[in-house]
């Protein structure tokens, strides 16, 4: 017989008003004291809207790596009472994608990729990102002559959508819109979309399906030396039909799209913010920039830029002593387990000498694909604004969107010292 420990009950009302605190200003520029809040409600807690709350980052660590687990994939969305959440058009195209396939699919897909992101291609790529890196900064600097200008707006947006269209081969005219549907999709992913932001959701997604449908025929018909043209003779290798074949790389370019801008964006926003919070460790960082992967490291680690991931039960089992019932969602609350006192000393600090590990990219299979262009893109940013921009100062207060599962930090005025 399976004992289980003694759980004390946890008022469901009080964690309701957790995250409704976090959706406000205050929550969003400073979430970490919510985040104390909820861990001391236990490891392992009843979500108000259903299945549990995982707090601590030994079992976030132990979920995201266990293969059993799996991902909200389109079966499990088919089968949930709530259909205007998990039927909408962008929530079904969602399960579709990469991060929200389960085995044997998420296996094929992700072998069709091939090694996207490997040493030999970023170093092809570092030469891009750089270029357009500098040509930012540049324009930055320019405006900053004039007074105060905001980062996001002229850099962090800019950049992921500029490498990730030039690597795909889009025309930049096109940026600001993908750009723009890519904010506007997200909605889904939210923890508690409402209806408008599901229809902006909804309609975002329908446009972006007809841009790189046309985008996948258009490689069709002038194949390129291109990701988009290499996955189509690739899936034309795995499947006969080729209207699958097609979808299937519709998917895929959907997927880079989505995955690489919005929280890249959201890591370039955030380190420059927090690093000039801490302006002795900027200087020491200017001085000894080989320690730059760390302070990259620890900016993922203090606010990433997911902070909720979605596991599905596949059996029962018990986790910290809480029964998780088959079929059951948890929510794997990675802000919260990223300043554990358990697993972090004084969490609440951004040290950027840490070098401690973190789940900013997940674990296990479902481990982002994206992880090495985000930490080029971050580096060739903090490399060159600690070189061009010693005299960059914060000189306004950060605005971010009120969210809770994905982060964004939308308005971050600068200025010359």
């Amino acid at each position: 017989m399976e004992l289980s420990l003694a759980i004390p009950p946890v008022d469901r009302r009080a964690v309701s008003s957790l995250f409704s605190r976090l959706r406000t200003p205050s929550g969003q520029a400073n979430p970490l004291p919510i985040y104390k809040e909820l861990r001391a409600m236990g490891d392992v807690i009843p979500a108000p809207w259903g299945g549990h709350l995982v707090n601590s980052h030994t079992l976030c660590d132990q979920v995201l790596r266990d293969r059993s687990w799996k991902v909200p994939g389109s079966e499990w969305r088919t089968r949930q009472e709530d259909v205007t959440r998990w039927g909408a058009p962008a929530s079904r195209q969602m399960a579709d994608t990469l991060p929200m396939l389960n085995p044997p699919h998420h296996t094929t897909m992700r072998r069709s990729m091939g090694n996207m992101f490997d040493r030999k291609s970023l170093e092809v790529m570092r030469e891009s990102v750089d270029r357009i890196t500098g040509r930012l900064l540049d324009r930055l600097t320019g405006d900053l002559c004039h007074g105060e200008v905001d980062f996001c707006e002229l850099v962090t947006e800019e950049l992921p959508v500029t490498v990730i269209g030039e690597w795909l081969g889009i025309s930049p005219v096109d940026y600001p819109l993908l750009r723009s549907l890519t904010h506007d999709q997200v909605f889904t992913q939210e923890l508690f979309p409402s209806r408008s932001q599901l229809a902006l959701s909804d309609a975002a997604t329908h446009r972006l399906r007809e841009y790189f449908t046309a985008l996948v025929e258009e490689r069709r018909r002038a194949p390129g030396n291109d990701p988009v043209s290499a996955w189509l003779r690739t899936w034309d290798g795995l499947e006969s039909d080729r209207a699958v074949a097609d979808e299937a790389v519709y998917s895929l370019t959907l997927f880079v799209l989505l995955a690489g801008l919005e929280t890249t964006s959201h890591l370039l926003s955030t380190m420059v913010w927090l690093l000039h919070e801490h302006p002795r460790q900027l200087e020491w960082l200017r001085a000894h920039p080989e320690h730059i992967p760390s302070a990259i490291d620890e900016v993922l680690r203090y606010d990433a830029p997911i902070h909720m991931i979605s596991r599905i039960a596949p059996k029962d089992t018990t986790l910290a002593g809480v029964r998780v019932h088959k079929d059951e969602m948890v929510q794997l609350m990675v802000g919260a387990a990223h300043h554990d006192p358990a697993k972090y000393e004084d969490p609440t600090l951004f040290k950027i000498h840490r070098r401690a590990p973190h789940l900013s990219f997940g674990g296990g299979i479902h481990y982002c694909l994206g992880a090495p262009l985000a930490r080029l893109e971050a580096t060739s940013l903090l490399t060159a604004l600690l070189e061009r921009l010693p005299g960059l100062r914060i000189s306004g207060s950060p605005v971010w969107a009120p969210r809770v599962a994905f982060r964004r930090l939308t308005k971050l005025t600068v200025a010359r010292a």
